[in-house]
């Protein structure tokens, strides 16, 4: 496995504390973010690991350190590590000697969709405690989790469609927004705030800032006295009638189109993402935000 030297020298991406039968998993790239590298997914996913392998944990919290919870995949970060190899936790062969449309397929069928798909089935309740930006990858982390609490600043938004693709990979848009709503989420790419996100059912609850934390742990508490056994049935009854209604079935359609998208930019500007980078999307994003306002 081999690893980038940017990468190495960031310590503690991802940090694990356990209190009262509740596991805190937090992202710890507070200088970008959050943003998901390959070294962090495969952090969160031991970290995910842990906390289910220990008994004590009833409940798990997945959170991210700083301003914001999550800006999405990393695309621009010294310590972006797209390229290199990785202990893979599913089937798919190494990405990192393929060429072509092969090479970012295999990549995100084991380090996108199929991690989250991992982390969607964890027999424990998971809770995402969203503060500020929750971008495209980050939708990602917090969609897998069976709750979101989310902070008064809290928003959402998934603008990849501005690089020709339809939609993040773990395309699960259609299932936490009404289809018209999330029509209107990807065509335009705009923030959706805590409040509305709520409205629509995507958000369970809303929290100032300042009590998002002590609210989370209430809530995880509470649910940590339930039955583990019962929990973890109750969880898979409705995960398996989310899946009859096509949730993974359409998912792998999107998956492809996904990789169609990636493919088409690369033939018509040399670059998977459009010719858009960190710089760029941030900037179209604050220019979006600004005529929102």
């Amino acid at each position: 496995m081999t690893t980038t030297t940017d990468t190495a020298e960031e310590k503690d991406i991802v940090l694990y504390e356990v209190a009262e039968g509740v596991a805190t998993i937090t992202m710890n790239r507070p200088r970008y973010h959050n943003v998901q590298n390959g070294r962090m997914t495969y952090e969160l996913d031991a970290a995910f690991k842990r906390a289910v392998d220990d008994d004590q944990v009833k409940v798990i919290v997945l959170a991210g350190s700083g301003k914001h919870f999550s800006a999405g995949h990393d695309i621009g970060t010294p310590g972006r590590d797209i390229d290199d190899s990785q202990d893979r936790k599913t089937l798919w062969y190494d990405h990192a000697n393929k060429t072509g449309g092969e090479f970012l397929y295999v990549r995100e069928a084991e380090a996108y969709l199929g991690m989250c798909r991992r982390w969607r089935d964890i027999p424990k309740p998971t809770i995402a405690m969203v503060q500020g930006a929750c971008i495209a990858g980050g939708l990602m982390l917090a969609w897998v989790c069976d709750l979101i609490v989310a902070s008064e600043d809290a928003f959402f938004s998934d603008p990849v469609v501005r690089m020709g693709i339809p939609g993040v990979e773990y395309f699960a848009h259609p299932f936490e927004l009404h289809p018209r709503i999330a029509k209107e989420f990807l065509f335009t790419g705009e923030r959706m705030g805590a409040e509305r996100a709520q409205q629509m059912g995507m958000v369970n609850r809303i929290f100032p800032r300042e009590q998002l934390q002590a609210e989370t742990e209430k809530l995880a508490k509470k649910i940590a006295e339930m039955p583990r056994l019962g929990l973890t049935l109750t969880k898979q009854a409705i995960n398996n009638i989310e899946d009859l209604q096509g949730k993974r079935t359409g998912m792998e359609a999107a998956f492809a189109w996904h990789h169609f998208a990636h493919t088409h930019n690369e033939l018509e500007t040399g670059h998977k993402l459009g010719g858009q980078d960190a710089k760029s999307m941030a900037k179209a994003n604050k220019q979006n935000s600004e005529q929102e306002a």
